[in-house]
């Protein structure tokens, strides 16, 4: 069965509002693709609900933003376990 797109990118986007979820977890979450789940909160929601839609517009680019401390988290988290189990 198939979503109806708008009801979809409402509900997406009401679950990055509420949880400030990047499309990757919002993906992962409602087991849709990544490029869908921005196509619909990104171009879809503008038309069906602006105000909404600049919501998710300043969570995503608060997660933009703030990619690159969790990309240097991840991988010392990485490093620091390797080093606490070495010939993993």
């Amino acid at each position: 069965m198939k979503d109806v797109p708008e009801e979809r990118a409402v509900r997406l986007a009401n679950y990055i509002v509420g949880t400030g979820a990047t499309v990757r977890a919002a993906a992962a979450a409602f087991g849709y693709s990544k490029s869908l789940v921005h196509k619909d909160v990104t171009e879809r929601l503008a038309a069906i609900s602006p105000g909404l839609w600049r919501q998710v517009r300043a969570v995503l680019e608060k997660n933009r933003d703030e990619r690159h401390l969790r990309g240097g988290a991840a991988t010392r988290a990485k490093y620091e376990s390797l080093r606490e189990h070495p010939g993993r």
